[in-house]
């Protein structure tokens, strides 16, 4: 059913515009008008500062289950793992689905209108598949689609612990042996309007270095998005040059896995080389700020990476905290860090990490703007909160950006219908109940 939502404030093409009204048919957005300076009859009225649809271009949904558990303490991300693979035994696809299903949602209260689900949790513990072998993806796309959320579900090729090492007790079900019984498998997803497919390598200590090509090329014959962790740790990048006598991401070049439709997540600790190689090639880089400090990983090289070429998304990663707008303000204020300077990046060109270039990054070019034919996702940010008040709404993608978090989103829209409606999600009310729940069943 066709339908108005009147913005009082929205991000149209890099800049705020005030009273507009965006018309809605068919799930996508049929009309934009400009001057409209009160609501029209009958139009919703989204106050504050409407942006399109939030994407989170990297999540572990079952990692939410360890917030608080794993921030105390010290360790480095290799003792962190160990704590993670803990929850993972526990997973079944029911148990699976309610934990997701509630993460999602809190995804979609913080203005996420989309997530990529990096996912290499595929079997039964032990590694014996179950009766429907995708029963751990079907699980996540279905938990996608209760919380009102679009998900591209990156399933991921996991074959061995390490270089040479073939999985460990919690690893095994994770693999599925060999790239072309991966490559079986994930032929058997299928997409709809809600699921996009796509295909992922966990990393080059996980893929031998000659099944990489197997992964490139189903991705590739099927025009669907490739995404890897690359280098996110040192220990990474020191075995691969002792076991092929090069980088990380030369191993990937060698291989056919870098282009554009690849995304290289983290890309934490690189070489000059490494960098020219991923920009030359257009690949995209996700950065996990919030993760890679949570986890001691570093500061990665993204204003370099921008520069050479390579497309920026974000992405919550591990889910510590779920926030694209932290992720976004983290990004330019870790850098400041660095380098004891300001200004790397603009608001605008932070936001477009946060919504389209983390859109591209999925495989959904016809989301992440408002704009007619495009997609009708999008959020409205309170600028009446107690971070956002003061400011006038000229500088509302400043204060959306370097103040707001989630806790200021008021609405999420999805294909034209409210997710989220004045703070609380409209298919899961009650989201911290529910997601109190599903961390208990795999922690307690």
């Amino acid at each position: 059913m066709p339908v108005t939502y009147w913005t009082e404030h929205v991000w149209l093409d890099g800049r705020v515009a005030s009273g507009v009204a965006v018309d809605v048919a068919d799930g996508h957005v049929s009309a934009v008008r400009d001057g409209v300076p009160a609501p029209p009859p009958g139009a919703e009225v989204l106050r504050g500062l409407t942006l399109p649809g939030l994407a989170n271009a990297h999540s572990h949904a079952f990692h939410r289950a360890l917030r608080g558990f794993v921030q105390a303490g010290g360790g480095d991300f290799w003792t962190w793992r160990e704590q993670m693979y803990r929850v993972a035994e526990r997973l079944t696809p029911d148990t699976y689905y309610a934990l997701a299903r509630a993460a999602y949602a809190e995804m979609a209260l913080a203005g996420i209108t989309c997530v990529g689900e990096f996912h290499y949790l595929h079997h039964a513990p032990g590694g014996t598949p179950y009766d429907d072998p995708n029963a751990m993806g079907h699980a996540l796309t279905a938990a996608a689609a209760d919380a009102g959320v679009r998900i591209t579900l990156l399933d991921t090729c996991y074959l061995s612990a390490g270089f040479g090492q073939p999985p460990t007790p919690p690893q095994r079900r994770f693999s599925d042996g060999t790239a072309e019984r991966w490559a079986a498998r994930a032929s058997e997803l299928k997409a709809d309007g809600n699921t996009r497919l796509g295909a992922a390598v966990h990393s080059v200590r996980a893929v031998p270095a000659e099944e990489l090509e197997t992964v490139a090329l189903w991705a590739a014959d099927r025009h669907l998005p490739l995404h890897v962790h690359l280098s996110e740790q040192p220990a990474e990048n020191d075995a691969c040059q002792t076991a092929h006598g090069r980088t990380p991401t030369e191993l990937l070049a060698d291989h056919g896995v870098l282009g554009p439709r690849t995304v290289a997540v983290h890309a934490t600790h690189l070489t000059d080389a490494d960098i020219a190689a991923l920009g030359g090639s257009a690949t995209g880089v996700c950065m996990c700020p919030t993760t890679e400090r949570d986890l001691a990983d570093g500061i990665g090289p993204a204003v370099a990476l921008q520069r050479a070429g390579s497309p920026l998304s974000l992405g919550s990663d591990s889910h510590a905290v779920v926030d694209l707008f932290e992720e976004a303000r983290a990004m330019e204020l870790d850098e400041r860090l660095r380098t004891r300077t300001r200004g790397h990046w603009t608001a605008a060109g932070l936001l477009h990490a946060a919504t389209e270039a983390g859109h591209d990054a999925l495989g959904w070019p016809d989301a992440g703007r408002i704009a007619v034919g495009r997609l009708a996702d999008f959020t409205t940010v309170a600028l009446d909160s107690v971070r956002t008040a003061g400011p006038p709404p000229r500088l509302a993608a400043e204060t959306a950006v370097y103040a707001a978090s989630g806790a200021d989103v008021r609405h999420t829209v999805v294909g034209g219908r409210h997710v989220v409606r004045d703070g609380v999600h409209t298919t899961v009310p009650e989201t911290a109940a529910a997601l109190a729940a599903a961390v208990s069943a795999v922690t307690g």
